[in-house]
């Protein structure tokens, strides 16, 4: 199994900011306020969190080929 990536770049839909965070391993982040618009980031229909839809990278629990947050595809 390959390592899972915690850092995520987050893109704004709103104004586009880019923002490196840290995704959590123990909860799915479905709300995140853009640091630069305020613009309250939610995913996309169909994707279980802001890392999904938005991230540079998927969240942990998808990278590893699991369901995330009871998810299922």
């Amino acid at each position: 199994m390959s390592q899972v990536v915690l850092i995520s770049r987050l893109t704004c839909p709103a104004c586009a900011h880019e923002e490196n965070l840290t995704m959590p391993t123990d909860m799915c982040q479905f709300f995140h306020e853009c640091s630069a618009c305020k613009q309250v980031i939610r995913p996309k229909a169909g994707d279980c969190c802001v890392y999904c839809s938005y991230g540079s990278i998927p969240c942990p629990p998808i990278q590893q080929g699991d369901d995330c947050c009871g998810v299922t595809s």
